[in-house]
């Protein structure tokens, strides 16, 4: 970081625009700036489910996550950096492995529910969702780190499988069928 803010206003976005870290000026509401804003969003949701009881390893997951997307932000602001790489992507994968073989098989669509973690857990995965449509839009007109846009299709992955991870105590809330619900979710 070049310089601390000794002050925290600054007047210097009152006309609409934005400093990104090379120094350059955008647009509040440009493509690049919309998606580091959805990045800054999903690290607060992501903070919202640590706010909540969970396990050391959701904890350690979520935590490291959160330092990674901060890292996804600071490229995005600065493109001639990558700091988002495989070896992030390979993080990811391996924690969604290591979550996912203790789940049963998914044998119907889930919808978000559970407890408050899990609830707090797929309002992550959905903005994580965002972020990453904002990413491909803005890849589509400048330059995006092939990386970015695999860690957060990965991450939305592995937000999934931690909302059924943290679901587990309280049970998973199922979509049933038109049919099944007119018949009060019994069997026919």
């Amino acid at each position: 970081m070049g310089h601390r803010l000794s002050k925290i206003y600054t007047r210097t976005g009152d006309d609409g625009s934005t400093g990104l870290a090379d120094g350059s000026r955008l647009d509040k509401d440009s493509a690049r700036i919309e998606a580091i804003g959805n990045i800054d969003e999903l690290n607060s949701v992501i903070a919202m489910v640590l706010a909540h009881q969970t396990t050391a390893a959701i904890h350690h997951c979520l935590t490291e996550t959160q330092q990674e997307l901060f890292d996804l932000g600071a490229e995005l602001s600065r493109s001639d950096q990558p700091l988002i790489s495989l070896k992030n992507i390979d993080g990811l994968e391996h924690a969604l492995d290591s979550f996912n073989a203790s789940l049963p098989d998914l044998q119907e669509f889930i919808l978000p529910g559970g407890g408050q973690a899990a609830v707090a857990c797929h309002l992550a995965r959905t903005v994580c969702r965002r972020a990453e449509r904002s990413v491909v839009a803005l890849a589509r007109s400048e330059k995006v780190n092939k990386p970015v846009l695999v860690y957060l299709n990965r991450l939305s992955d592995l937000l999934f499988v931690l909302c059924r991870t943290l679901a587990r105590e309280s049970g998973e809330v199922y979509w049933r069928s038109p049919r099944r619900r007119d018949t009060g979710g019994l069997p026919t």
